[in-house]
């Protein structure tokens, strides 16, 4: 592997997959031992996927996975890394690939109109729009854009619920985001079934913004980091591996100051799931945590074992 160059890309497509199992069993055996790590959801409804090596055995699975599912038109977001960001290759079959838990939603369509990056400002200043934030709590909490409406959900599958709470009209200016954009392509597409007028969303998600955004001098209406679903936890605005850290008994971002808490244990506990997670679940942590670091001290390979760049060796 040449780890002289290692990223990770994450695409996805709402297009019609007739055989979803056919599929992954191919890529199971295409990727097999290949030094590939992340994870590719398929259902019929399409494929969401995120995956990470060296630029030639990404470009090698991606031409695997474009004839597999005969989809060629993805909207790859790319960007480098110093270390492989997940710790294994997963392709795993779902009846969504991104669960909304409502009945089957007809993304293509209703799907809400796209909002380029380089519109993205100019929109948010006009008034009487209604902002919202498509993701959960916490990642609202960690990073979100001036004035944006937080519906306060846990999973994606609130999301229909709340917004019956929010008050908000069907006439109403609806102005969406999320972090790669699949989120708000679906409830978009929900919204407008359901009868509202005037939906849009951030093409390509705050990903694609930052990714716009990181070499402009333009004001950049992004405040705080981005929390992704991989290992490097966060991004900034400049999309670098951010500030957060990761609590392995819970999965919730957590800061250098909550590290320093009491709660804390490494692979165990934090303060979110301390007073949640049962005595039985922390043992089996403790348990794997203490493999995982005698495994780092006798230098030997382990499941969780990052690759890094050949620049960090």
């Amino acid at each position: 592997m040449n780890n002289s160059n290692l990223k990770i890309t994450s695409f996805y497509k709402f297009k019609n997959i007739n055989s979803p199992k056919k599929v992954k069993s191919d890529l199971d055996k295409l990727l097999k031992n290949k030094n590939i790590r992340g994870t590719i959801l398929l259902a019929n409804e399409g494929i969401n996927a995120s995956i990470s090596g060296d630029e030639n055995s990404l470009k090698i699975a991606i031409e695997d996975i474009k004839y597999l599912t005969n989809i060629r038109d993805f909207n790859f977001k790319t960007n480098d890394v110093n270390f492989l960001p997940f710790n294994k290759m997963k392709v795993r079959i779902k009846k969504e690939i991104v669960s909304l838990g409502k009945e089957v939603v007809n993304v293509k369509k209703y799907t809400g109109e796209l909002i380029h990056p380089k519109d993205w400002n100019k929109l948010l200043n006009k008034k009487n729009i209604k902002l919202i934030d498509t993701r959960n709590k916490y990642e609202f909490d960690i990073g979100h854009f001036k004035n944006a409406i937080n519906p306060e959900t846990s999973s994606f599958r609130d999301f229909p619920n709340q917004i019956n709470k929010l008050g908000i009209k069907r006439s109403d200016q609806i102005v969406m985001y999320c972090t790669g954009g699949i989120r708000c392509e679906k409830v978009s597409a929900y919204l407008k079934a359901e009868g509202y007028q005037n939906v849009s969303q951030l093409e390509g998600g705050i990903i694609n913004f930052l990714e716009f955004s990181k070499n402009s001098t333009a004001n950049n209406s992004w405040n705080g980091e981005c929390f992704v679903f991989d290992n490097r936890v966060t991004v900034n605005k400049k999309l670098k591996m951010g500030s957060y850290r990761q609590c392995h008994g819970c999965r919730h971002p957590i800061t250098e100051n909550e590290i320093k808490l009491k709660s804390y244990v490494k692979g165990v506990s934090c303060k979110y799931c301390n007073e949640k997670r049962r005595d039985d679940q922390k043992k089996r942590s403790k348990i794997r945590q203490d493999q995982i670091d005698k495994a780092e001290r006798l230098k030997i390979d382990h499941p969780f074992k990052k690759i890094y760049s050949d620049f960090n060796n």
